[in-house]
């Protein structure tokens, strides 16, 4: 018997349990057998059909010698809370008692960039508002390590491409200034309590794809605000074939913005590899300029792919005609965001190893056995 098998499993609370990333990072956690996930959602843009499908994936993979430990790992503790109202997650935190929780995952937020800038308030509240009061309430209840879900909008328009994670942040949307508050918020959290507090703020580039079971991905609600879930509704018949590409006439090889796309199981195990690092044991925090244990790590390929490479990815997956116009561009968006991700790369252990044709087949397979999403 391994040390770990006498090990009770560590609770971990996710936020935005039921989203896409969320059901990912759930599903990456649960496979492990060392965790035991708590999720609160309020199900503003998921469905709680999500907790359940993941719960599933982790049942079905328990080998038949599994232990009563093994067969917890497997079920989520499902809560539905609005992060905005302390009361609500502190009910939370008291059914787990003072330590009960090990560490947060935090990724509940509004993450559409051109609605932030149409109700700003209504982001600053849900996004930064609810970080503060998740931050205090972990303080209460000795909870102090927490993995934070921002964003590569956090640059802006970064002056160097690949980006590294020592670029000033300088969000131009509500959106991504939203992302550069919570950062510094448990960043300065880090600094006054450094014997306290441990926190990694993971900035995602754009992560595509799905759990190859086609049992959970992306779902949004209404239409969909990215391309990748757009085109795949389009291509399911969900949604007019009526692609509106923003602008043609940036400073990329092509002309249409450059993403950075990773799988979101990539995208997902991150979590994990960060969660990890939080860890006593760790040594992440050892070079840290500081006795603050704070850092930052971008999580992406490493490769910029254009709007409409992307397009002729996803026709090749799907088989489908894209009709796409070319209109001017969208406030907020910048040209190029590539990462450099050697940093996670080196200090983590992260590699986003699936490529565009993953992503797209994974897609694909999900929207056709899910044309309507969790509703289908």
């Amino acid at each position: 018997m391994s040390a770990q098998d006498d090990q009770p499993l560590k609770r971990v609370l996710v936020t935005g349990g039921a989203g896409y990333i969320g059901s990912h990072v759930i599903f990456a956690l649960q496979q492990t057998r060392r965790y035991k996930v708590i999720s609160i959602d309020n199900h503003h843009n998921s469905s709680p059909k999500a907790l359940e499908r993941v719960a599933q994936i982790a049942r079905d993979s328990l080998p038949s010698t599994a232990s009563e430990k093994d067969k917890d790992s497997a079920e989520i503790d499902a809560h539905t809370v609005d992060l905005t109202k302390r009361d609500e997650i502190r009910k939370v935190f008291e059914k787990y008692g003072k330590g009960g929780i090990w560490g947060v995952v935090h990724i509940a937020a509004y993450k559409a960039v051109g609605e932030s800038t149409e109700i700003p308030l209504t982001y600053y509240e849900n996004n930064v508002s609810a970080t503060v009061y998740l931050l205090q309430i972990m303080s209460e209840f000795d909870c102090t390590r927490i993995v934070y879900s921002s964003s590569a909008t956090v640059y802006g328009t970064p002056p160097v491409i690949p980006i590294p994670e020592t670029t000033r942040l300088e969000a131009h949307s509500p959106y991504g200034k939203t992302k550069v508050m919570c950062e510094t918020i448990i960043s300065d959290l880090c600094s006054a309590e450094p014997k306290r507090w441990r926190g990694l703020s993971l900035r995602y580039f754009n992560p595509a794809g799905a759990h190859p079971s086609g049992l959970i991905g992306e779902a949004p609600i209404g239409r969909p605000g990215n391309l990748f879930p757009l085109l795949a509704a389009i291509a399911v018949g969900r949604q007019p074939n009526d692609l509106k590409v923003f602008g043609n006439d940036y400073p990329t090889p092509d002309g249409t913005c450059v993403r950075d796309y990773l799988h979101v199981l990539d995208l997902a195990k991150g979590h994990l590899l960060a969660l990890d690092a939080l860890a006593p044991e760790s040594k992440v925090f050892d070079n840290c300029p500081s006795d603050a244990r704070y850092k930052a790590y971008n999580l992406g390929k490493g490769k910029g792919m254009s709007v409409l490479q992307i397009v002729e990815a996803m026709r090749k997956a799907t088989g489908f005609d894209f009709k796409y116009e070319i209109v001017g561009r969208r406030r907020g968006d910048v040209p190029d965001l590539t990462a450099d991700p050697s940093l996670a790369e080196k200090e983590l252990g992260f590699k986003a190893k699936e490529d565009l044709e993953t992503m797209c087949r994974d897609l694909w397979n999900w929207q056709t056995k899910n044309p309507n999403g969790y509703d289908s």
